[in-house]
C-alpha cells in the first residue's frame, strides 16, 4: 500500500492545456485513493493543477518550498502543509524521502532533474519505490529512447529497465505503481554493469 506520491511537475502556465488537465486528473485520482501528494509547493502551471485536483477531492497536499520561492509569492496557499526549506538540494531530498513513489510529469529543466536523480538514487538502490513517467502528447517518447539507448549502449544494465514505468493517462498511474516491479538493497550489486547483465 502507497500512502504518499511525490509528483515531479513544472510552475509554467504556457504549455498545451492537456498538460495541465492531465496534472489535475492525476491530483484528483490520487486523492480519491486516499493517497497524500507531495509535490514541489507551487501554484501555477502543473503544480497547481496537480494541488488543486487533490485538493477538489479532499486530498491531503504537503509541497516542499526553498524560502526564496516563498518570498517571491510562488507558494499554494490553500494546500495542506506547506513546508519551507533552504534550499533546492533540500527541496529535492524532501520531496523524495517523505514518499514512498514518484509521478514525473511532463516539464523543463528542474523536473528533468529531479526525474533523473530519483532514477540515479534507485539504481543504487537509495530509493526504492516505483518511478512513473506520465506521458502525456508522448512527452516523455525521447526520454525513454534515451534511457533505453543508456542500456543498450552498456552504461545501465538489463536490469535497470525495472526501474521505470511509462504510463500514458493518469488512469494508469496508480494500477502502474502497484505493478511495479520490486525493488530492494540487492539491487544495488548491480549498480555498476557487469560482463553477464
Amino acid at each position: 500500500m502507497v500512502n504518499k506520491v511525490c509528483v515531479y511537475c513544472a510552475s509554467s502556465d504556457q504549455a498545451h492545456p492537456d498538460y495541465y488537465a492531465a496534472a489535475r486528473r492525476l491530483g484528483e485520482l490520487l486523492a480519491e485513493d486516499g493517497i497524500e501528494l507531495v509535490y514541489g509547493g507551487g501554484a501555477r502551471g502543473s503544480m497547481g493543477a496537480v494541488a488543486n485536483g487533490a485538493l477538489s477531492r479532499g486530498g491531503r497536499v504537503t509541497g516542499i518550498l526553498p524560502k526564496f520561492m516563498d518570498d517571491l509569492e510562488w507558494g499554494h496557499p490553500s494546500i495542506t502543509d506547506l513546508q519551507l526549506v533552504e534550499d533546492m538540494h533540500e527541496r529535492k531530498h524532501q520531496m523524495l524521502t517523505q514518499s514512498e513513489a514518484v509521478v514525473a510529469l511532463p516539464g523543463g529543466a528542474g523536473t528533468f532533474e529531479e526525474l533523473f536523480e530519483a532514477i540515479s538514487f534507485k539504481k543504487l538502490a537509495l530509493f526504492l519505490g516505483p518511478i512513473i513517467l506520465l506521458n502525456t502528447r508522448g512527452f516523455y517518447d525521447p526520454c525513454a529512447a534515451l534511457l533505453e539507448k543508456s542500456v543498450t549502449e552498456r552504461f545501465m544494465g538489463d536490469v535497470h529497465n525495472d526501474i521505470w514505468t511509462m504510463v500514458d493517462t493518469p488512469e494508469d498511474v496508480i494500477p502502474a505503481i502497484h505493478a511495479s516491479p520490486t525493488w530492494t538493497e540487492s539491487h544495488r550489486e548491480h549498480a555498476v554493469v557487469k560482463p553477464d547483465e
